[in-house]
């Protein structure tokens, strides 16, 4: 029993390490004007974030593909209206970001 009750910990710790930070993902998504076309349940001009997270469900090349695609900009996945590019935003942050999308986009 002990070490089920140590093995739950480990596990519950772990998955605590790797939990999205929602409030950090939106403040970054707030000031990089990604809001300005992209809302969490709704489409505006590109996909609403939980349309993203159904698409990308179960690839574990999501993570890498989506970073890339957010800094580099691009189109044709989501319709004709290409996202520009945002490069002058940190890899940490658009990580951040598109981990939270994946995620679902849960409210802080």
């Amino acid at each position: 029993m002990k070490q089920f009750v140590i093995a739950a910990a480990l596990l519950a710790a772990a998955a605590s390490a790797h939990a999205v930070d929602a409030a950090k993902a939106q403040e970054i998504a707030n000031k990089n004007a990604c809001m300005g076309c992209h809302q969490v349940d709704k489409k505006l001009v590109g996909p609403a974030y939980k349309d993203v997270a159904a698409k990308y469900k179960g690839d574990k090349t999501a993570l890498a593909k989506l970073t890339a695609k957010v800094k580099n900009g691009g189109s044709g996945v989501w319709g004709p209206v290409p996202m520009p590019a945002n490069a002058a935003v940190s890899d940490a942050d658009l990580k951040t970001v598109v981990e939270w999308v994946l995620a679902g986009a849960p409210a802080k």
